[in-house]
């Protein structure tokens, strides 16, 4: 079973959710140190990591752009914040989903489920290679995003909707559609969660020059629109 990592310096909380997990088979690892986390995630090599944002010495926020930096684990942020910029910020620095207090036990256990199959499980991506419209491609096995000369690395959840619009270009996925594709179930999946990653998305095709490429349509959904007369800045 998968090795966690929980980083919560709320001990009672920290025990309830570690003898929770550790019902459905999950082996749950608590730091000993708050200000050593960087040195025993090394250590400990989760394959997930669940990261409260307020902690002692170092927020939430530095230690998930610290451990992107250095692993691809997938990171679920736990917290009490509850605002949409906490969530973008998150995002941005790398969290794969962002899971707010108070929460039940069965919450957790369907996002952790969910996060553990799509990265390791049946639903992870193999095989699939390069994804290319036009210039702009999506690698499968490395999770890069490149334009001619610059790549962007992506999570695993930017990379699955950017795949899934992009294998749609010109039509619009619903709403539902993509939740599905990246969290498996939209019955424990926050209404802004989506929005927020696609923010996130939209932000990186900007990077490379392409704005404007992601239409939305209330009630209908997202689009990757792409054309021949679409250009990135670097063409």
């Amino acid at each position: 079973m998968y090795k966690l990592m929980l980083i919560e310096d709320d001990t009672e909380l920290s025990a309830l959710i570690q003898e929770n997990l550790e019902r459905y088979g999950y082996t749950v690892v608590q730091p000993e140190n708050f200000l050593n986390i960087e040195n025993e995630f090394t250590r400990i090599k989760p394959d997930l990591v669940l990261l409260d944002i307020n902690l002692p010495y170092y927020d939430g926020y530095y230690l998930c752009r610290a451990f992107r930096k250095q692993s691809n684990v997938p990171i679920l942020i736990i917290s009490a914040r509850n605002q949409e910029l906490d969530q973008i910020m998150a995002i941005e620095l790398g969290a794969d989903d962002y899971i707010t207090k108070p929460f039940t036990s069965e919450m957790l256990q369907s996002k952790v489920k969910a996060t553990t199959r799509r990265v390791y499980g049946e639903y992870a991506a193999k095989g699939q290679n390069l994804t290319c419209v036009g210039q702009l491609c999506i690698d499968a096995d490395t999770l890069v995003l490149t334009f001619h000369e610059k790549k962007i690395n992506l999570s695993k959840n930017e990379f699955k909707l950017m795949k899934k619009l992009i294998d749609n270009k010109n039509s619009f996925v619903s709403r539902e559609e993509l939740i599905e594709e990246v969290w498996d179930s939209i019955t424990f999946v926050e209404d802004n969660t989506l929005t927020v990653n696609m923010t996130r998305i939209k932000h990186i095709l900007s990077e490379l020059g392409f704005d404007d490429v992601i239409k939305s349509k209330r009630g209908v959904g997202y689009m990757f629109h792409y054309s021949n007369s679409t250009r990135g800045s670097q063409c």
